[in-house]
């Protein structure tokens, strides 16, 4: 079949189902047949319907390419919110599992009539895709039908194109922007960045414009730009676009080129200059490049993202950007809105009485609906969205209009002008508002293959929604009056607490006294102050540092108290991106509002779990704030800091320098001590180091590689932050030294159910910061603190390094709710305890990491762990099999009464 015979095909195949009931049972084989023998010209033999596997029948196995199509009745939900392996998946991957592994096929497709969901199943892909699937509709199938050529080619690589081209055109893009910027600079030209990210999206536009056709080609004319010599002949092209009336042009060639307004050509922007002692870009040569891509294929969302990419990496990591995927972008809009619509639309759908009445109250609901991202970067959260509410009223339209009734007006009621943003950098916004009218764009033809109707593309409507500002120190009232807004999402900035400009922490007094926390928190003021009385709904992605450790009651204290409460959060989640440098970042999405009362959900994993409430913590639980304490709330031991040595490494002895140092200088041998930190404790690796708190100057001096080490202490510490130490050059800022004393780890990994923790009875154990001390405790309190119930404290309430525990004092331990046991329960909480140690000690040689690893950890040690946790619940008072959740919600109470008691 000819290229043009298939998309005639696929539009056929396309009229036919959209307008069929979809039934699974009756109609699964005859869809199947009819795209595969119709649109692809293939025999239908290829697929093996209702294949039989240990017991079960599989609807369709195409073997020669690895295809398992899982199929499901119309408009049934092939996404849930378990994004890893939705319920429809599931049942896929249930039979995919039952194959032998030769027979295992490299697809999975579920499909409902109305979509194809495609998983690869491919082992070097699995991890890199999350099984995330690529989503293909058939409205789209006229389209993208290349998409499915695996279906029959075991070699095609062609299901996700638009992140391909994407990427290839960003690219391209990427080298014309650093010519321009090379010559700007050249030529000694200042101010250029506006107009350098102005050529370079007027260009991706006409790019596109030339690819759909709305940029006139003969067939002989394959470069549109083929004749331009110069930046004045580029400039008259962007003129010309500017302009409605085209008669007196000085070039006949410029008549190709449309009336475009929409403000996209409006600026006087500055050209490269011409110097003669400056080498000219081939621009020609360039723009000949462009005719590879089919711009048609971009995604907004992606591409602009990706587009974005193209600014230096050191400014985007200064400026605090990530970009946010496709996937991440729903898991924001699909719970705050989306899905509830989708809901609306089926239930007009079906409708008996009014049906037509109805579906357009809900097009108008649509089209009343406005969006304000105050982050927007590069606009992929507003084109997705735009994009998402558009696909959804092509399905309106097509029920309203599938009589095949002649239109005489516009059937389009959502509209870009709905969707507003601001952002910082002229670049990403002018990348934004390009990707609007490029998603603007893609829906109106969609709209037309669908109606058969062509709806004018040009010229475009005058967009000017994207603001180029500090969202932080405007009034967003003046973006959009907080009156007719109905939804604020978006990715704000977020960084490190130490790695902040001026500006930054000026923007952060705007909003908080307390100046140590992550920048995205004044996203959340703003937005919650914006918001008061009103109805208005938010939903960001952010770093998940702002609901852990010490920054949550600084900044969700007071945004609580304004009526403030949580909708719906997405716990601790991997960050995924578009762009090519994925940022390394662990995330969480936490919707918030002050007037909206329906169900909330906490997303974790695979898991929804329904709420009663959402506290700061992201636990169902009490609106509690852990705040900064300095002693334990309970009578319990005290916890201190470990030592800080303050030396540059000069008063430690590594291992293999041990043997050395003591056969140079025997007499330093008795004040040489272990010297612990967290990699010490958990991995087994051995330092040493010179505990010199009983020596005399004296005797130091008479031991020379001693002296040395020690005068090297004092001029480090003489040129740093530690002056006022270096009367005392031979010994570590602090002096802890205590005989017995329980270790934690400041730092432990996320992996592990339980952070290792140690007891240790000899003061020839010298400990660093890395780790904190209880001096002094028993082995009642090591059962306590190394129980499930501490375990799930932590893991709510501690602060993270990415995503592993940092384990403090002052909000860990010193908030801890203890129980109170009774004589009976303490004893079976010291057996218990005794016993994890006492299978610690049986496996001499073995580090704790290994211990405690869940793939290796022993069966003997897990049992100890067990009955651990069951004497400290029934210390509790809690019921078996808690979840963790629940433990943590208890454990809120109890601190709520402890703090309510004082």
């Amino acid at each position: 079949m000819t290229e043009n015979e298939q998309i005639s095909a696929a539009r056929k195949f396309v009229n036919e189902w959209l307008n069929r009931e979809g039934n699974e049972k009756s109609e699964m084989q005859r869809f199947w047949i009819s795209l595969i023998r119709d649109v692809f010209g293939k025999s239908d033999s290829i697929i093996d319907f209702e294949k039989n596997v240990a017991g079960h029948s599989i609807d369709g196995f195409i073997s020669c390419t690895g295809v398992l199509i899982e199929q499901k009745s119309l408009y049934q939900e092939l996404k849930s919110h378990n994004v890893k392996m939705p319920l429809a998946f599931r049942q896929a991957k249930l039979y995919y599992d039952e194959l032998t592994y030769s027979e295992r096929p490299r697809w999975i497709v579920i499909c409902n009539f109305r979509e194809f969901h495609i998983y690869d199943m491919y082992p070097d892909n699995i991890f890199e895709n999350d099984l995330r699937p690529e989503i293909i509709k058939l409205e789209n199938l006229s389209r993208d039908y290349k998409r499915l050529n695996f279906l029959f080619d075991p070699n095609d690589d062609s299901v996700r194109p638009e992140v391909k081209v994407s990427k290839a055109a960003a690219d391209l893009i990427a080298k014309i922007r650093d010519s321009l910027k090379s010559n700007y600079e050249k030529n000694k030209q200042r101010d250029y960045q506006n107009s350098l990210a102005q050529i370079c999206v007027r260009l991706v536009f006409c790019f596109y414009a030339a690819d759909i056709g709305l940029i006139e080609l003969t067939n002989d004319d394959k470069n549109i730009f083929r004749y331009i010599k110069n930046f004045s002949d580029l400039q008259n092209i962007f003129a010309v676009m500017n302009q409605p009336d085209h008669t007196s042009l000085p070039d006949p060639n410029l008549n190709r080129f449309p009336y475009v307004n929409g403000g996209l050509f409006e600026e006087k922007i500055s050209m490269p200059t011409y110097n003669p002692n400056v080498k000219p870009i081939d621009l020609a040569a360039f723009l000949e490049q462009t005719r590879v891509f089919k711009w048609h294929n971009i995604h907004p969302a992606v591409f602009g993202a990706i587009f974005e990419s193209v600014l230096n990496d050191k400014f985007r990591r200064a400026a605090g950007m990530h970009y946010t995927s496709i996937d991440n972008i729903h898991r924001v809009i699909d719970p705050l809105f989306l899905d509830e619509l989708y809901d609306e639309f089926k239930s007009a759908r079906k409708a008996r009485k009014d049906k037509p009445l109805k579906l357009r109250n809900f097009q108008k609901k649509l089209a009343s609906i406005i969006v304000l991202d105050p982050a927007c970067g590069s606009g992929n959260f507003l084109t997705e969205t735009y994009i998402s509410f558009r696909r959804l009223e092509n399905l309106v339209i097509r029920e309203l209009y599938q009589g095949g009734q002649d239109i005489f007006e516009n059937p389009i009621k959502v509209s870009i002008d709905q969707f507003f943003g601001i952002e910082i950098d002229p670049f990403s916004a002018a990348v934004a508002q390009l990707a609007m009218y490029i998603a603007e764009n893609q829906m109106l033809r969609q709209i037309g293959e669908i109606l058969n109707i062509d709806l004018p593309q040009l010229p475009l409507k005058k967009f000017t929604n994207i603001h180029c500002a500090n969202a932080l120190q405007i009034d967003w009232n003046n973006i959009v009056p907080r009156d007719q807004l109905t939804y604020i999402i978006g990715n704000p900035p977020f960084r490190g607490r130490r790695k902040r400009d001026r500006e930054k922490v000026d923007d952060i007094s705007l909003f908080f006294a307390y100046k140590d926390i992550d920048y995205v928190a004044c996203w959340y003021k703003k937005a919650s102050d914006f918001i008061s009385g009103t109805d208005i709904r938010c939903a960001f992605v952010s770093t998940n540092s702002i609901c852990q450790g010490e920054q949550v009651a600084p900044i969700w204290k007071n945004i609580f108290a304004q009526g403030i409460h949580f909708d719906f959060a997405w716990r601790t989640f991997k960050w995924t991106s578009e762009s090519e440098k994925m940022a390394a970042v662990h995330c969480v999405i936490i919707s918030f509002s002050q007037n909206y009362h329906g169900k909330k959900f906490i997303f974790d994993g695979d898991k929804k779990i329904p709420a009663k409430n959402i506290n700061a913590y992201l636990t169902d639980g009490e609106n509690v704030f852990i705040e900064h304490r300095t002693k334990p709330i309970c009578k319990v031991p005290e916890m201190k800091n470990g030592n800080v040595l303050a030396d540059d490494k000069k008063l430690i002895i590594e291992a293999e320098h041990y043997d050395y140092f003591v056969l140079r200088e025997p007499a330093a041998k008795k004040y040489i001590k272990r010297l612990i930190g967290s990699e010490e404790f958990i991995n087994g690796k051995i330092r040493w180091c010179l505990w010199l708190v009983d020596c005399s100057p004296e005797e130091i001096s008479k031991m020379p590689l001693v002296a040395e080490r020690v005068e090297a202490v004092r001029e480090y510490r003489a040129r740093s932050s530690y002056r006022n130490l270096t009367r005392a050059p031979h010994l570590f800022r602090d002096l802890n030294n205590p005989k017995s004393f329980l270790v934690v780890p400041v730092i432990s990994s996320e992996n592990r159910r339980y952070i290792p923790i140690g007891y240790f009875d000899s003061k020839d154990i010298i400990v660093s910061n890395a780790v904190q001390i209880i001096p002094d405790a028993t082995v009642y309190h090591f059962g306590v603190l190394i129980s499930s119930v501490h375990m799930a404290w932590t893991r709510a309430v501690c602060g993270r390094l990415k995503s592993d525990y940092r384990y403090s004092k002052d909000i860990v331990y010193n908030n801890f709710p203890w129980c109170r046991p009774s004589g009976s329960q303490r004893q079976g909480i010291e057996r218990t305890a005794e016993r994890i140690l006492a299978v610690r000690a049986e496996f001499e040689g073995k580090t704790l990491a290994w211990l405690y690893d869940e793939k290796t950890m022993p069966e003997e040690l897990r049992l100890a762990h067990a009955e651990n946790d069951a004497a400290v619940c029934a210390a509790y008072g809690f019921e078996e099999n808690l979840s963790e959740p629940e433990i943590v919600a208890r454990l809120f109470e109890l601190y709520r009464q402890l703090t309510n008691s004082r």
